[in-house]
């Protein structure tokens, strides 16, 4: 391995061919985050060094990594770009129009040095096609031939393949140097001939240059395990296209079976609040459905190398053999997907699971289902219905009580694991017994019992995200359905409608306060919903339900509703709400049952009812008192109070609250953790006493000192690609801001660079000099992907609630 610092003079003068091999991924560099920057940067060059010529200014561009390979075209050396062909394309494409911004202005011999840069001389590559020195074999080459090859001045709008990157980062170049020229007259010809310089000296790159026989998979890998944004899918195609390569396979002949160049695996899919490319996120799932092990994201592409090796060493099947089944996989789970988009299809049972794991957000089954659809098990489709089915009814029990998920991805893997041999009538029985066993609160598979508790009196609209709620109306309306062989109800994203009316005073008045407590409980109630096929009139939705009963009957398409009317006829209150609450929790259970004997105990009961507290549980054990006045915490809200009531509601300004955040954000006018937010006389957050109902801490507990040792925590586990503010910690802290701020300097605060200030900019004091060897933030951020269109991306924003279920994990 031969390793040196150059400038794309001694990078290209030599007459070559630097491939781009077909299996590497395409160009996907773009103006914001890319082109405009590295535009900047050799501006900056070009004016900076004329002006201090002594100091010999350069710019550092990065890495490459190539290979030397046989010729391929004209007996001209070759060399197979292994690390680096984004910023190499960008620089030809900048170099080249760059020369076309110079011919157009007359300056041809500048033009004519960038052009032995970018092209070959003549007499190299008679005959052939093209003179570039740089050929991309991928689906990049053509747009790339055809718009370094066009004549100037050159009219991008007119090409073929106008559309594709590498036309438009050389239009955006093109354009941006030919007004840079311009832009002062007097000077054009200092400014031609700075710009040259700038490209040809002043640029430097790491130029690693590897021999025919060094192993350029493990150069890949080290190098992108500094940071650099590829994928565990980029990684696993260089891996697999390398290996088969390297077996004396026509690599070409297999890029038709690598199913992951469409949009759809390109997709970002949100795991755990955190995105994943599509593709990744599959190669994820379907090695935990080949090895029966749990495994991390972080892991994925050292875990596939490893499986791969195995296989060929134990079992003897090269990758070649391996491929087949990747592309059958993944084509059934794109149509899994797809189909279970579908509004109006009717759903088979896997479709439906794919479904129901979107609306709950949720990725686990995914696995499990790969595991029983693989090509060499061949299960009848009874079988694979009936284990779907029951993992399923595991699956969405534990999320109506809100119960944390994070041991269920182990039970899948070991699901996998332990049921490998057994035979397929056996399959659903014995996995089914295997969930009923299962009897500690993180794993274990509620019962009938638990559900109605729970469900009875829980304020599903409040306590689900609309898609969740929606799904399990669905689920009643397509279980009515089935007694009556009706088709499944179109997944229409229909209005969820509140009978009792979420507006009710008005038209729904009731005798006194109790009345109107016991009537606030209960519009959230599963048994107030219903769905609609079109939205009511507000005014409609609002009034008396006489009027409203007459609206209803209009949308009776669903048997939800016409049930809803011909079951009770008379008035609608509590009385009913409680009444058809029943009705729909037999239907939720009847939709996801379990054994007829099960139960759903578990041997840590006291974990269970700490897995989901709320202030009425506090009140009930007697830790927090009826009528104790929660403060904030310290800002400009301070005169804002919260009492506790006996019901375990929160009263802030007569009006009632469920839970702290709801309380702290009515206050606050903004999101907030309200657990940290409210605090006692003594100087305890709520977070404290609920702490000490879990027993994790004692009551006693004082929070005069701010928890340093959890802010480290909280900084540790801020994600590649995230953003927090100050505000948003100090509310999970419960101090200030400005007290956050004078502490971040310590030591043991990392990733720093993800905290900016409120309005989303890097406050002052972290605006690192780029002369003191330290990064700027802002770049640090766009490099992991933070950014979109040059501003933090608000979907990448960690809010305090966020930041507190981080921890909580």
């Amino acid at each position: 391995m031969d390793t040196h610092v150059r400038t794309p003079q001694d990078v290209f003068m030599l007459p070559q061919h630097l491939v781009v091999p077909p299996f590497q991924r395409p160009y996907v560099w773009e103006q914001e985050e890319q082109w405009a920057p590295l535009w900047q940067d050799v501006r900056r060059l070009a004016e900076l060094r004329p002006a201090q010529p002594a100091a010999d200014i350069k710019h550092f561009l990065g890495a490459i990594v190539v290979q030397a390979q046989q010729p391929i075209l004209g007996g001209l050396s070759a060399s197979s770009i292994i690390d680096g062909q984004q910023r190499l394309t960008t620089l030809q494409l900048l170099m080249d129009a760059t020369a076309a911004a110079l011919e157009a202005a007359g300056h041809d011999h500048l033009a004519g040095q960038l052009d032995q840069l970018t092209h070959n001389d003549e007499m190299y590559v008679r005959g052939l096609p093209t003179r570039l020195k740089l050929r991309h074999t991928n689906k990049d080459g053509a747009a790339f031939d055809e718009v370094m090859d066009s004549e100037v001045p050159v009219d991008h709008h007119s090409l073929v393949h106008a559309a594709a990157r590498v036309t438009r980062a050389h239009a955006y170049f093109a354009e941006a140097v030919d007004e840079w020229l311009r832009s002062d007259d007097d000077g054009a010809s200092a400014r031609a001939q700075a710009i040259t310089d700038a490209l040809t000296r002043g640029l430097q790159l790491v130029a690693i240059n590897l021999s025919a026989d060094e192993n350029p998979q493990e150069i890949f890998e080290t190098l992108n395990a500094r940071g650099t944004p590829l994928t565990a899918a980029d990684l696993i195609r260089n891996f697999v296209f390398q290996r088969l390569a390297a077996g004396g396979t026509d690599t070409v002949e297999y890029l038709d079976q690598w199913p992951f160049e469409k949009p759809f695996w390109e997709d970002e899919v949100v795991v755990g609040r955190f995105p994943l490319q599509r593709s990744s996120l599959f190669f994820n799932q379907w090695l935990v459905a080949q090895t029966g092990e749990e495994i991390s994201p972080r892991a994925t592409f050292t875990r596939f190398k490893q499986f791969v090796e195995e296989r060929e060493l134990q079992h003897g099947e090269t990758i070649v053999q391996l491929l087949p089944t990747i592309q059958a996989q993944a084509a059934a789970y794109e149509s899994w997907t797809r189909e279970s988009k579908s509004q109006d299809r009717q759903l088979n049972r896997v479709e439906f699971a794919f479904y129901r794991m979107r609306a709950a957000d949720s990725q686990l089954l995914k696995p499990l289902i790969l595991w029983l659809y693989h090509p060499e098990r061949k299960l009848p489709a009874e079988v694979i219905d009936g284990v779907t089915a029951t993992v399923e009814s595991w699956h969405v029990r534990r999320q109506l009580l809100h119960l944390k998920l994070g041991d269920m991805g182990r039970v899948v893997a070991d699901l996998i694991r332990s049921h490998a041999a057994t035979p397929a009538d056996q399959l659903a029985s014995s996995i089914e017994r295997y969930l009923s066993r299962l009897n500690v609160t993180s794993t274990y598979w509620p019962g009938d019992d638990e559900i109605r508790q729970a469900l009875t009196k829980q304020p599903v609209f409040r306590r689900f995200k609309k898609a969740r709620a929606r799904m399990l109306l669905e689920a009643v309306e397509d279980r009515f359905r089935a007694g009556t062989n009706q088709p499944q109800v179109p997944r229409r994203g229909y209005p969820i409608e509140h009978v009792l009316p979420q507006s009710w005073v008005k038209h729904w008045p009731v005798a006194d306060d109790d009345a109107a407590a016991a009537r606030a409980e209960h519009v959230h109630r599963i048994g107030n919903l219903t769905l609609l096929t079109t939205a009511l009139n507000s005014k409609v939705s609002n009034g008396p339900w006489e009027s409203k009963r007459k609206e209803l009957q209009a949308h009776d398409t669903l048997l939800l509703n016409s049930r809803l009317l011909s079951t009770w006829t008379g008035g609608w209150d509590e009385d009913t709400i409680d009444a058809r609450t029943e009705v729909l929790i037999d239907a939720l259970l009847a939709t996801w049952p379990v054994p007829d004997d099960h139960v759903g105990s578990v041997v840590d009961p006291h974990e269970k009812a700490a897995g989901w507290i709320q202030i009425k549980h506090l009140v009930e054990a007697g830790l927090l008192q009826p009528g104790t006045v929660l403060n904030p915490r310290p800002g400009n809200w301070q005169s804002r109070t919260a009492l506790v009531r006996p019901d375990g509601l929160l009263d802030v300004d007569g009006k009632t609250f469920e839970t702290p955040s709801g309380a702290g954000r009515f206050v606050k006018n903004g999101n907030t953790n309200g657990w940290s937010f409210w605090r006692l006389d003594d100087g305890r957050r709520l977070l404290d006493v609920r702490d000490a109902y879990s027993g994790t801490t004692p009551a006693s507990k004082s929070t005069s000192t701010p928890d340093w040792d959890l802010l480290h925590t909280i900084l540790e586990l801020l994600p590649v690609g995230h953003w927090t503010t100050y505000r948003n910690i100090a509310d999970v802290l419960g101090i200030t801001a400005a007290g956050l701020g004078n502490h971040i300097p310590c030591k043991q605060c990392v990733n720093t660079h993800r905290i900016l200030r409120g309005d989303r900019k890097v406050a002052p004091t972290r605006q690192w000099s780029q002369t003191s060897g330290s990064p700027d933030p802002a770049q640090l951020l766009r490099e992991e992907g933070a950014f979109v269109n040059g501003v933090p991306d608000r979907d990448r924003e960690l809010s305090s609630d966020a930041l507190q279920v981080l921890i909580e994990q």
